[in-house]
């Protein structure tokens, strides 16, 4: 982590921030004097860490706002307060307190450089992202796992929350994409008081952890079956020829020094990496990239062994490359659920299976299912949903598995991208999709023209485009792959 700033930034810092469309202030500007009033609520900097328990890591400059990395004392255990604290990471972007804010996260760890979400742009706001507990170095000391649960994280969302409404008081809207997508609406659940909407991309909901038909159902589907017999045949000619290429990823190990102990040797880890082949294709490709697949049989064996770690990547089910992600599968493994597929393609040829979240943790991390909490998540949003929007991707496996909207659930919407991997956004849905999303997301944060209140075809995103702050994939960024 990097070290805390204690100290007063440079007047000329501040100054050259403050020049940049009045990121600096909490209003705006008349003919570009600032009034008496902005003047006295200036630093924007200094209301923020008057909150209790709110500590500066640095500020990072860009023009039109202010970018601050901090950290938030957080109770280990919310139900029991005095047991301990660890600080949270979190980060701000600041354009104006009179805007609308949106409350961010992956649901993983965080991403430190200046980004906007896509409900960011559509309303034009503050965005607040915060660190998932228990991703480094948002991680209690010790660290009692127990601890890990989407309540708790929720908690963490509320206190984040009910701190900075004070500075930020107009309306709020919650947003994730993938696993951030599943935090923004298990927060609704929980806290369905804080936000003023819910905008949740690729959000998988695994009501039933043990029925997962709807896995082989989707791989049945998609795409073409020249597609998918190529997807299957490099699975196939892979677990065919596991021995010479195990040769090779023992070798690209020991280059490496990468180690097995969790998952618990080398043909495991090969095996999980294969299997993951054609999960992880459909995730992030399209159909269009299907005409680049190779023949497996034409491959030699490094050419095979290259073609599937550009997808799935040997390095993942290393120690080296799953501890980063010991969070994710102990929360899959406890309540959150995980895919299991049954691959008729490669009978005879599999030793493991698809396996399971508990081969993916540490085995003296404890870990007990409980499976009434996702069919809680999902009642929750079939009977009770206000203002919640699902946006999945038609090709995104994740979402072969969404959330549903039922009788009670009210200015609520589920959208589908046409095509659409585990990117989808709502810019990738339909000129009338999208503008009616557009048009509530304006409407939620209340921030809606007239102009689209009269008629939503006319909805647009109010912030103007900046390609370094727009169209960052965070998942690629940071190298998810869960």
């Amino acid at each position: 982590m990097r070290k805390a700033l204690t100290g007063v930034l440079s007047l000329a810092m501040l100054a050259g921030t403050a020049t940049a469309a009045g990121a600096a202030t909490t209003g705006d500007t008349a003919n570009g004097v600032q009034t008496g009033q902005q003047a006295a609520a200036q630093d924007i900097r200094d209301r923020i860490l008057a909150i209790p328990g709110m500590s500066l890591i640095e500020e990072q400059p860009h023009p039109g706002y202010r970018y601050f990395v901090l950290n938030y004392k957080q109770p280990i255990d919310h139900r029991n307060p005095e047991k301990g604290t660890f600080k949270q990471r979190l980060t701000l972007l600041h354009k104006d307190t009179s805007r609308p804010t949106v409350f961010y996260t992956s649901g993983y760890g965080l991403y430190t450089k200046p980004f906007r979400s896509e409900p960011t742009t559509i309303v034009d706001g503050n965005q607040v992202a915060m660190e998932y507990r228990f991703f480094t170095p948002s991680r209690p000391k010790p660290a009692d796992w127990s601890k890990l649960d989407i309540w708790q994280a929720a908690s963490d969302q509320h206190r984040i929350y009910t701190a900075l409404k004070k500075i930020y008081d107009k309306n709020w809207i919650a947003t994730g994409g993938s696993k951030g997508g599943m935090t923004a609406t298990y927060f609704e659940r929980f806290y369905p008081k804080d936000m003023d909407g819910v905008v949740a991309y690729v959000a998988p909901n695994d009501v039933a952890n043990d029925k997962d038909a709807a896995y082989d159902e989707f791989f049945r589907k998609v795409g073409t079956k020249e597609c998918r017999t190529k997807l299957d045949n490099i699975q196939r000619e892979a677990l065919i020829r596991r021995t010479p290429l195990k040769k090779i990823y023992k070798q690209y190990a020991k280059d490496n020094k990468f180690t097995f102990n969790t998952v618990g040797s080398l043909d495991k880890a090969y095996e999980a990496v294969v299997l993951d082949y054609t999960f992880a294709f459909w995730q992030y490709s399209l159909a269009a990239d299907c005409k680049k697949l190779p023949t497996a049989k034409k491959l030699s064996d490094l050419e095979l062994m290259n073609t599937i770690d550009k997808v799935s990547g040997f390095s993942f089910y290393t120690d080296q490359g799953l501890t980063p992600y010991t969070p994710y599968y102990y929360q899959a493994g406890t309540e959150l659920g995980a895919p299991d597929m049954k691959m008729p393609h490669l009978k005879g040829l599999t030793r493991y299976g698809y396996q399971q979240p508990r081969n993916f943790v540490p085995r003296d991390i404890k870990m007990r299912f409980k499976p009434d909490v996702m069919a809680g998540v999902d009642k929750f949003v079939r009977e009770k949903a206000n203002r919640m929007m699902f946006v999945n991707g038609q090709n995104d496996p994740w979402s072969a598995e969404p959330f549903r909207l039922g009788k009670g659930s009210r200015d609520s919407y589920v959208y589908t991208v046409p095509g659409g991997n585990h990117g989808s956004d709502v810019e990738g849905l339909s000129a009338k999709q999208e503008a009616a999303a557009t048009a509530s997301i304006l409407e939620w944060a209340g921030v809606a023209p007239t102009a689209v209140r009269l008629d939503e075809s006319k909805a647009r995103p109010l912030a103007k485009p900046d390609a370094k702050l727009d169209k960052v994939d965070i998942e690629r960024e940071r190298g998810l792959r869960p």
